[in-house]
Order: structure tokens, then sequence, then C-alpha cells
């Protein structure tokens, strides 16, 4: 299991350092495998690049190499993530997760020849990001396979786009060392039986030591036991994201205690409603934290 952390902000919307660091602890001390820094889930349209090289530097020196750290480097426009590539300073650093470009709307061989630009300058492994429900366009299994195939620098996809016969396409037909990665917590556990490896959670930023527990059982080969657990907390998944990511798992860490239950704008924090149902799933669920 992956976590891909939050931005923690203070109430005047500022980083919140000391948050972050406690949140990295959490993470380490909890047993997730590795950390995925300046994701989505990080706000990062909305933080500056001075803010993520910020983010990223405290994190890898938080963590002290006591897991790994995989960085967000990607955008729809090829030639500056090359440029980023060539020159940005990785250290600490060992892979980095590339969303397929978004807005612009490539077609299959854009998309191809976006990562094929990329696997040819990056200094690191490449986790393929494919969310279509974000970007706005669905990277088909034909065009995963064909860019796992061509290029060994390419190990892995975070696939988030709910299509189960997709996805199961990829696993099916991919190189033996090719990874496929849920992007998605709702379906993670029927994913793993499918063949995908792991997953980079949302939920894990609250909740690792469980959601870590599924996903180890359920690479066991222990569905009775892992499927005990993704039952239980379906729920509280769904209340995360019904009101966008990463209002729901920020208003968990806020009832939690870890952060203050800021975003932002243009996102902003859960409903009342909402913050109060994922309170009480909480108390019921008896999580210990």
């Amino acid at each position: 299991m992956g976590v891909a952390l939050i931005t923690p902000f203070k109430n005047d919307e500022s980083i919140d350092f000391d948050a972050l660091a406690r949140l990295v602890e959490y993470q380490i001390k909890c047993g997730t495998d590795y950390l995925v820094v300046c994701g989505t889930t990080a706000e990062t349209p909305t933080l500056t690049e001075q803010e993520k090289e910020k983010i990223t530097r405290f994190v890898v020196q938080t963590a002290a190499g006591r897991l790994p750290i995989v960085l967000g480097v990607g955008g729809n426009n090829t030639k500056a993530v090359v440029e980023t590539l060539k020159t940005y300073d990785f250290s600490g650093i060992d892979a980095i997760l590339s969303v397929t470009p978004y807005y612009n709307k490539p077609s299959q061989e854009g998309l191809y020849q976006h990562y094929a630009a990329i696997a040819k300058v990056s200094p690191l492994p490449i986790i393929l990001y494919n969310v279509p429900g974000r970007t706005g366009v669905n990277m088909l299994a034909s065009t995963t396979l064909r860019l796992a195939k061509e290029f060994s620098s390419i190990c892995a996809i975070k696939e988030a786009s709910g299509n189960f016969s997709q996805i199961d396409d990829i696993i099916k037909n991919k190189p033996e060392e090719f990874m496929v990665i849920s992007g998605d917590d709702s379906i993670t556990f029927p994913l793993i039986t499918l063949g995908a490896v792991g997953v980079i959670s949302v939920i894990g930023n609250a909740l690792p030591t469980e959601f870590s527990r599924m996903v180890r059982l359920a690479l066991q080969g222990d569905y009775a036991s892992a499927r005990q657990i993704h039952h239980r907390f379906t729920e509280l998944i769904e209340l995360l994201f019904v009101e966008g990511n990463p209002a729901g798992v920020k208003s968990m860490l806020a009832v939690m205690g870890y952060t203050e239950n800021v975003l932002r704008l243009p996102l902003v924090p859960n409903t009342i409603k909402t913050y109060e149902k994922i309170r009480l799933v909480l108390n019921k669920l008896n999580v210990k934290y």
C-alpha cells in the first residue's frame, strides 16, 4: 500500500509542516510501504512550484530513507514535463508518478508519444497514472501495454478508470515485471483478486494500519479475511469521495486530530452533514488512532 499524501494547511491556508511531519511519522509507524508526494490528493494545482519543492524536500528529509518516495511529475505540456525530468534534483526520490495529460484530450497515439518522450529522459522508474474521471481522457489497455512492452523504465500503472475489463486486459497481457496498481480504494480488493499488486490509497492517509492489512491479506490469498475488512470500510470510503477528494480524507484527519480541516479554493471542506457522517462512522467502526 502506497499512500497519496495530503497537503495539510493551517487556518490561514499556509502549509502546516508540523502536521505533515506527524502524518509522515504516522505512515511509517503504521506500515505504509511507500509515500506518493505531490499527487492529485495533495491539491497540487493550488500549490506553487516553490511550495511543491519545499513539501518534497521536507518529506524526503522526514522519511530519512525509511520508506520509498514517489513524486508526482506530470502535466499536459510534454515539453515542460521533459524539461523538469532533465533538470530536477531527484535526490531521495525512488520513482515518479505521471498522470495522463489532462484537458487537451490527446488521442491514444498522443498519449503514447507523450509517455515515450518521458521514458526517454526520466532518470527514475515511471508509474503511469490513468484517471479519466479527472483528466477527460482514458488511456486504453492497448496503449498501456504498448508502453509497458517498449520501455523498461515504465514499471507500473496506477489504474483509476474503474473499468474492470480494461484493467483485466492489462493484467492478462502485460510483461511479467510490469505492475498494475489500484488507483481507487473502493475496488482495491477485487482488483487484487484479478492480479493487481496493491493500491495508491487515499484512505490510507487516515487508516494505514487497517487498509494495508486488507491489501496484504488479499495478496497472500486470504480473500475471506481481506473481504471482511473491505466490507467493513465500504461506507466510509464512499463518504470520503461523495464531496470530492481530498475533502473527505481531510475531514477524517480533522476528526482524528491530525490536521486542520482546511482546503484551498476552488476546493472546499465537506459540508457539516458529511463531516458528521464521517465522524459517526469512525466511532461506529471503533477505529483506533
